[in-house]
């Protein structure tokens, strides 16, 4: 197990190689190592932003770690389809609605990749989520802090881009941005009211 992570850290400061290394680093989501298998995932994201016409064979395997157990491996996985999403969101449709039920994931981590992947994807396919922002807001009160951090980002990701997605919410966030017990939740929902208000005429 320690040769194979040093190779993947090495292999991660080459990204020269890492399109021809896809196979190999797919091979690695069966080791028995947790560790390995996170690391593999997490490259495959990386990997998969720039490269995602070579992830169609990975993809479904990156996908049944949805179900995994551990965590860990929820968290990469979903982060790993966010990368991969943001550089060909057709890549990963097939299972871009399944992954909403993290957001109710029982470990805050995983709630918070979810996010995080979210705004990966909508970067550059924003239309997708009109009908899912009721979501988010639920996120916004969300009992951990990190959550609540990152919830409000991807109202400012979709705020420039579709901001008639996020004008329904303007009332919620100013009240959190000017209540929330978490300075970094208040600097953020104003981030995001800043964002639809940037776009108006």
């Amino acid at each position: 197990m320690i040769q194979e992570y040093k190779e993947l850290i090495k292999l991660t400061k080459n990204k020269d190689q890492w399109k021809e290394n896809i196979p190999y680093l797919s091979s690695l989501l069966r080791n028995e190592s947790e560790k390995i298998q996170a690391k593999a995932l997490w490259m495959l994201g990386e990997a998969g932003l720039l490269y995602p016409m070579s992830m169609h064979d990975v993809i479904p395997e990156i996908a049944s770690f949805f179900d995994s157990p551990l965590p860990l491996l929820r968290e990469r996985a979903v982060n790993a389809m966010g990368r991969i999403g943001r550089g060909s969101y057709s890549v990963i449709e097939p299972y871009w609605k399944s992954m909403f039920r993290f957001a109710c994931d029982e470990n805050a981590k995983v709630r918070l990749s979810f996010i995080w992947a979210s705004e990966n994807i909508a970067a550059n396919t924003p239309d997708i989520y009109e009908k899912y922002m009721s979501v988010f807001a639920g996120l916004l009160y969300d009992e951990d802090d990190k959550v609540r951090m990152e919830a409000p980002e991807i109202f400012r990701v979709l705020g420039k881009r579709k901001p008639k997605y996020v004008m329904p919410y303007m009332q919620q966030l100013q009240k959190i941005a000017e209540t929330d017990s978490n300075r970094v939740v208040r600097i953020h929902c104003s981030g995001a009211i800043q964002a639809v208000l940037s776009t108006q005429p």
